[in-house]
């Protein structure tokens, strides 16, 4: 077939080139997809907010509760260190544990468990003392006060199982139980107990409570004048304007010669005035 010029021209003008429209995007699309991205970002800040938040209130000011937590012994920045023991703690290797490094500090004082109530002698405590001391640790020992019984009568039973000489630490009370005593018949009945200790032994007595406890029973007149050893965990330095000699800060360490955890103590000042603070002879 053969097609004459004209109808050549009209048949390709005839062909109309058409682009590709664009595909638009319906008004619902646009605003699905621009939430999205809205939601997103604002989930990403919310989260940062979030997390900074919690570390700022939560992880920040406990860091030592969360370290201790989870076995790590966290060393407060008081250098005259020492640990307290008893039965519970099994065979100590003395030799071993007096060349402790205690967070680049050497191991400096032990106190020992005695006695408790009216008939309880810690089976480890002759053993533990004489060791503790031969090791070279200055060493002290402790009473656990038990509040229904007869509080002179505990006194003149730690007296009769411990006998400390010049270099050894002033004895200790240990309270932790009210036993259903109302505050002012616990402070008698403590008081009691350390009248007759200080009497005996000539040298004022220390005081073992937990930093609540103390707050609770023995933050008065009466007892201003004792030497404090506060069990206060996880915390950089125990709380409160109150003084204290010895801090526990913990019951999750590790000594070399012990197996197990093991209490851990520091002293508030230093070395010349923790052996000011042990007995010794009158000139």
């Amino acid at each position: 077939m053969r097609l004459a010029v004209n109808d050549f021209f009209h048949f390709n003008t005839s062909i109309v080139v058409r682009r590709p429209k664009k595909k638009r995007k319906s008004i619902v699309r646009q605003f699905i997809s621009n939430q999205g991205k809205w939601i997103f970002l604002g989930g990403t800040f919310s989260l940062t907010v979030f997390v900074l938040l919690f570390y700022t209130f939560i992880i920040s000011p406990y860091r030592s509760v969360w370290r201790g937590l989870f076995g790590e012994t966290v060393y407060p920045e008081f250098t005259v260190r020492g640990i307290d023991i008893s039965h519970h703690n099994g065979p100590i290797d003395w030799q071993k544990a007096a060349r402790s490094n205690l967070g680049g500090e050497p191991l400096v004082f032990v106190f020992v468990k005695a006695t408790e109530g009216l008939t309880h002698l810690d089976k480890n405590f002759n053993e533990n003392f004489y060791q503790a001391h031969n090791a070279g640790l200055i060493c002290g020992a402790y009473h656990y006060f038990k509040p229904r019984k007869d509080a002179l009568r505990q006194a003149e039973y730690f007296l009769h199982w411990v006998h400390l000489e010049d270099g050894d630490l002033p004895p200790v009370l240990d309270v932790e139980e009210e036993g259903g005593l109302s505050s002012e018949q616990l402070q008698t009945a403590v008081l009691t107990w350390l009248n007759e200790v200080e009497r005996r032994m000539g040298v004022t007595p220390i005081i073992y409570a937990s930093h609540a406890f103390r707050k609770k029973h023995f933050s008065n007149e009466k007892f201003s004048r004792y030497p404090f050893w506060l069990a206060h965990y996880y915390v950089k330095e125990p709380r409160g304007a109150e003084k204290w000699h010895f801090w526990q800060h913990t019951d999750n360490g590790k000594i070399d010669g012990i197996r197990g955890k093991v209490d851990l103590n520091v002293y508030s000042g230093s070395m010349y005035e923790l052996r000011r603070l042990t007995l010794h002879s009158e000139d």
